[in-house]
């Protein structure tokens, strides 16, 4: 219907591989030709819209009101493209449009397009499962040519990289499904920057994870870029943090771009914090990481599978809130060196959330979706941490205080009696008496006893915060 925005679904008659998947949609659908005698040609199908223009798709600048001013608003942009390259791969690709630099194809220098993301994702998703067992590659492309003077969301899919492939009909077919099975979503946006044109781990993330991606800078771009580029590109794709591939560039490249982008007032997250957030409200991640930088500000979540499952039913209501629980800091460290693997699995069996220093430390905080379920874990540990120590020292309990007895072998106290011997030294060390000049030295006579105390509650430790 003319004045209702639509998907709008970019062809070009100077495009064969458009033309060829334009043909593709018309079999797929029965369109409507809604168009008028001083108007550009114009079919429909319930939400979506065709227009098809005779100029190149790169030169578009200015179509989402061009089209607008015709009656015929966009809601989303998708233009049905060609692709090329020199080595000819069969290929479907999706990306967004802009120039970091000089426009070379369309657009205007230093420009970018308003990305689509949510849809950027969809096709990416639906181009590899259709695809099937066709010979051809599904990959995203990073941010080039234009238009980018749109408005309008938008993005180019493409097929490639030469005429077998643009006049191919299985590969037009594969893309016009791709396009009518679109779907919204709200999955967490980034911009990335790093790796190849191909963008093979933006790929990976946008297929295997919950994320998606607006622009994406190639590491032969990065140098180019600065706060204020990178602040267009946060903009125009309605990002929520950023992805670098810091593989692909080198220390200072990397250093240099985190800079601007925390100037920006983004956080860079790495592969490994996206994978581990996967199946976890996206407003539920950012108030975590907002309130170990609070309380934690050297350490990181990480977010168990119990948490996880918790969280899965609140999916489509109200996110719950991040939840704090403390024990003693010291008690932590105490059991942690006699048995850091059993405490990271009882971490990792409980439904809650944890913080680790890069060194690979815990941090004495949990985290909960509830009062009782920190609280519940924080006792749980604590008790953990005092059942680890007993096993190891002798201890006692009085008022809340932990008294810890451990007893050392000491080289000082060895050598006082005369023994010089570091194979003695072992004897005395596994539990064995030895004789020096006639005297019989026990092993009690060499050891040290240690004696330390630690609070089980601290003060203000039971607080439970939002």
């Amino acid at each position: 219907m003319k004045g209702e925005p639509k998907i709008t679904i970019v062809c070009s008659t100077q495009d064969r591989a458009s033309q060829n998947i334009k043909n593709c949609l018309f079999s797929l659908r029965k369109w409507n030709n809604i168009s008028s005698e001083e108007s550009i040609p114009v079919f429909e199908y319930k939400d979506f819209r065709i227009v098809e223009i005779e100029e190149s798709l790169i030169f578009q600048d200015g179509l989402d009101k061009k089209l607008a001013g015709l009656g015929y608003p966009a809601s989303l942009m998708i233009f049905a493209s060609k692709h090329r390259s020199k080595d000819l791969r069969a290929i479907l690709t999706v990306h967004s449009t802009g120039n970091v630099n000089e426009a070379k194809f369309g657009g205007t220098p230093r420009k970018l397009s308003t990305a689509a993301p949510q849809a950027v994702r969809s096709l990416l998703r639906s181009l590899k499962i259709l695809v099937g067992n066709e010979d051809y590659e599904v990959t995203l492309e990073c941010t080039h040519h234009g238009p980018s003077d749109l408005d309008v969301p938008s993005v180019f899919i493409e097929v490639g990289s030469s005429i077998g492939q643009w006049l191919d009909d299985v590969a037009g077919r594969i893309v016009a499904e791709a396009i009518l099975l679109f779907k919204d979503s709200d999955s967490p946006v980034a911009v990335g920057f790093g790796g190849t044109h191909y963008a093979p781990r933006q790929t990976s993330l946008i297929l295997s994870t919950d994320v998606t991606f607006g622009h994406i800078f190639p590491s032969y771009a990065l140098d180019e870029l600065d706060e204020t580029m990178i602040r267009q590109a946060f903009v125009r794709s309605g990002a929520d943090f950023a992805y670098v591939d810091r593989k692909s560039m080198k220390g200072e490249q990397r250093e240099k771009l985190n800079k601007m982008i925390e100037a920006s007032g983004f956080e860079v997250l790495k592969e490994s914090d996206i994978r581990e957030m996967d199946g976890v409200p996206w407003e539920f991640c950012m108030q975590l990481r907002k309130r170990v930088k609070e309380i934690c500000p050297a350490g990181k979540p990480v977010i168990t599978d119990g948490i996880k499952c918790a969280l899965s039913t609140c999916q489509t209501c109200i996110c719950p809130r991040v939840k704090i629980a403390k024990i003693n800091p010291a008690l932590l460290s105490e059991a942690e060196k006699l048995d850091k693997i059993g405490l990271k699995t009882f971490l990792s069996d409980h439904n809650i959330a944890y913080i680790e220093y890069e060194d690979g430390r815990f941090a004495h905080i949990l985290i909960g979706i509830d009062d009782s379920c920190a609280r519940l874990a924080a006792e749980e540990l604590r008790d953990k941490c005092v059942e680890i120590i007993k096993k190891n020292y002798d201890v006692s309990l009085d008022k809340g205080i932990l008294q810890i007895s451990d007893k050392k072998f000491s080289p000082e106290l060895a050598k006082s009696l005369g023994i010089a011997d570091m194979q003695l030294y072992g004897r005395l060390a596994r539990g064995e008496s030895v004789i020096i000049d006639g005297k019989t030295i026990n092993p009690e006579m060499v050891y040290e006893t240690n004696k330390r105390a630690i609070k089980l509650i601290n003060d203000g430790e039971e607080a439970w915060n939002q």
